[in-house]
């Protein structure tokens, strides 16, 4: 699935991934390939991109929202930097 990772100053990631953890407001959550539409806000934390089963990258977030359509998961975010 291809993952986003935009700010108001740039796009911080961008490539197809295996899958993404995401800190939810109500609890950390996966969204692996094919998975169904889906909206939702999201806590400060740390966002665990699976690049593919074996290599990882982290970014540190403020808040934002995250949006699951098309095979398609876009994250804006606020305060994120790479780790």
């Amino acid at each position: 699935m291809k993952l986003e990772i935009l700010t108001p100053e740039r796009k911080l990631f961008s490539d197809e991934v295996y899958g993404v953890q995401l800190p939810g407001v109500t609890g950390s959550f996966e969204v692996l390939d094919k998975h169904a539409p889906l909206i939702s806000a999201l806590k400060s934390g740390r966002i665990k991109v699976l690049n593919d089963r074996s290599h990882t990258t982290f970014f540190e977030i403020r808040s934002g929202f995250m949006e699951v359509i098309g095979n398609r998961v876009t994250v804006l975010a606020e305060g994120a930097k790479a780790m």
